[in-house]
């Protein structure tokens, strides 16, 4: 994979900081605007960039490049990825995958029409601990209660009370805890068991944007309770509790550490199969199995998942009355 990536955020330099860990990954350029100059020459020093663009574009031209990483603000990861699909290019976007349902279901013809690969980057769903958890489910017997607690005070918070608007609380670039944190959640719920009856978000809304919220989802035989907040922390751990047994992972849903699984009346067994120290590691191993065996079925898979949980984000922000803007540069 010949890597081109756009952005300069924290969730860049998180990719950055283990990227030459998967040495069939090389990185070939990196884009942003131009008030990030120094930064990016900075980047390229350390990293070994071969190129530097403040116009996205131009990084598009480069025949060098065959996959694209985006790594922006979310009301951005629509007009990037398009425009990439476009330009011939494989793209690796950010969750959430887009603002609306509709965007993603373009994006999705437009990579099958041109036959690119096009996944959405969320921790979870290719973790080795997530993968070994969905062999124990069948052993649970019927599931009864699913909960999911990702709660993590942010560092913009107090500004935004101040009335500093950070994208991560702005409605204009699809920000708050659904689409930022209890996504992950979604994610974890929706890939083990697939699209929930009913969906209904009750959000803490501020200035137009949800801090904190509960998300209910029925699967009619069980109901499950996601629980993402921005504005307050709490111990983060989910619980899938079936008539034999349960399992409990008492860390966020973003980073699957480690697990416990028991039946009734037995002693808990901890189970933990994760090999590498950062947590989108195992991600980007498959990312770039999938672009150079030119796995579409597994890409097909994917975004059959990834479209399930639109659908849920869509039915949560109807019910909540949440409005997100989208397409902006």
């Amino acid at each position: 994979m010949n890597l081109g990536i756009v952005g300069a955020g924290k969730i860049v330099e998180d990719l950055l900081s283990f990227i030459h860990d998967i040495p069939t990954i090389t990185l070939k350029a990196i884009s942003s605007k131009p008030s990030h100059g120094e930064k990016l020459l900075s980047f390229q020093k350390k990293y070994g960039f071969t190129h530097t663009y403040s116009d996205y574009g131009k990084m598009l031209e480069n025949d060098d490049v065959d996959t694209i990483y985006i790594g922006l603000p979310n009301h951005l990861h629509y007009s990037y990825a398009k425009e990439a699909l476009l330009s011939g290019k494989h793209v690796i976007c950010e969750k959430p995958f887009t603002s609306t349902l509709q965007e993603f279901l373009e994006l999705k013809e437009i990579s099958q029409q041109k036959e690119l690969v096009l996944v959405e980057a969320i921790t979870n769903q290719y973790m080795k601990n997530y993968l070994s958890m969905k062999k124990y489910l069948p052993k649970l017997g019927d599931i009864k209660i699913v909960e999911c607690n990702y709660s993590q005070y942010s560092s913009r918070y107090e500004a935004f009370k101040a009335g500093e608007i950070h994208p991560a609380f702005n409605p204009e670039t699809s920000g708050g805890a659904l689409m930022d944190i209890n996504l992950y959640n979604i994610h974890l719920v929706v890939g083990f068991f697939g699209s929930p009856k009913k969906v209904k978000y009750w959000a803490n809304i501020e200035r137009d944007i949800d801090t904190s919220g509960i998300l209910l989802m029925d699967y009619g035989d069980f109901k499950c309770v996601c629980i993402g907040s921005k504005d307050s922390t709490a111990p983060n751990a989910m619980n899938i509790q079936g008539n034999k047994g349960y399992i409990h992972m008492a860390n966020s849903a973003n980073n699957i550490k480690c697990f416990n699984y028991a039946l009734n009346k037995q002693a808990p067994i901890q189970v933990d199969l994760s090999d590498h120290w950062h947590r989108m590691y195992d991600e980007f191993v498959e990312f770039e199995r999938i672009i150079k065996e030119r796995d579409f079925e597994k890409v097909t898979n994917m975004l059959e998942h990834s479209e399930k949980v639109m659908n849920v984000l869509e039915k949560a922000k109807q019910s909540a009355n949440l409005v997100f803007s989208s397409n902006k540069y």
